[in-house]
């Protein structure tokens, strides 16, 4: 199938931008789940408002002791380096098992978590690492904590008149370890399962368990899971009553390995 008729915009500042948000266009970026999305003529809409080119949309700052990375910033520049030091480590081999690099080229990490499918990668990365979305709306900037800004499949907390402008992460030692691990049937398909964990010196643990046809839960202190795995990750993964067997031994896999990874010496 082909997509219904509609206009392109492409804004030339973010008040444009918003005011083409207000008055119905959907936004576009690097559209690699809104062209699927088009062609299947699952989304119809009437203007597609292009940011690419909105200044500051794209691109990696650092002020203090916090990363932000635009909202338009790619995968693939993830990929190659564009977020510096440990959490640009993390980021990066993240980032290269996204997908396929054509993908990767064109998507976005502020489109991913603005579509906000539950098996996407950054969706259970960025709360890990205690990421914040930074929304911008009529009234100005708005901050939400990435842990709780996806609310259910394709759902988030930006409001309808609201663009997703950037990321904020903390900037971490050298020394946090961290463990990630994701099952999925072949290369570049989404996630059945993914589990992450970040330790840092002198931190309480924090892991995600996502994938799992929701939100990701979030867990603020792993301690728990980090002492006592088998029995812990038994208990996190009887949180969800609804999951086959089949995933639920996913699931389990996926905590026992990401915690692995963070004990290796």
């Amino acid at each position: 199938m082909k997509p219904a008729a509609f206009s392109y915009a492409r804004p030339r500042d973010w008040p444009e931008a918003l005011a083409l948000i207000a008055s119905g266009a959907r936004a576009g970026s690097g559209t690699q789940s809104l062209g699927p999305l088009l062609n299947l003529r699952l989304a119809q809409p009437g203007t597609i408002a292009d940011l690419r080119h909105l200044p500051d949309y794209a691109g990696v700052t650092r002020a203090g002791a916090v990363l932000r990375v635009g909202a338009g910033t790619t995968h693939a520049a993830i990929e190659d380096g564009a977020v510096p030091g440990r959490v640009g480590e993390i980021m990066a081999s993240v980032a290269r098992r996204i997908a396929y690099r054509p993908v990767r080229n064109r998507g976005t990490i502020g489109g991913s978590l603005a579509h906000a499918d539950a098996a996407a990668d950054w969706v259970a990365v960025l709360p890990a690492l205690g990421g914040t979305a930074i929304a911008l709306g009529p009234g100005g900037e708005r901050r939400i904590a990435l842990a709780g800004f996806v609310t259910g499949i394709f759902e988030t907390a930006l409001a309808p008149d609201e663009l997703l402008r950037a990321v904020e992460v903390p900037v971490l030692p050298p020394t946090a370890r961290w463990g990630h691990w994701k099952f999925c049937r072949k290369v570049g398909e989404f996630s059945k399962a993914t589990a992450c964990v970040l330790s840092v010196p002198g931190a309480a643990p924090r892991a995600v368990l996502g994938a799992l046809d929701g939100p990701p839960l979030v867990i603020e202190d792993a301690s728990a899971l980090l002492a006592d795995t088998e029995a812990e990750a038994a208990r996190i993964v009887a949180s969800f009553p609804e999951l086959d067997d089949w995933r639920r031994a996913i699931a389990l896999t996926a905590l026992r390995r990401a915690v692995a990874a963070v004990k290796q010496p």
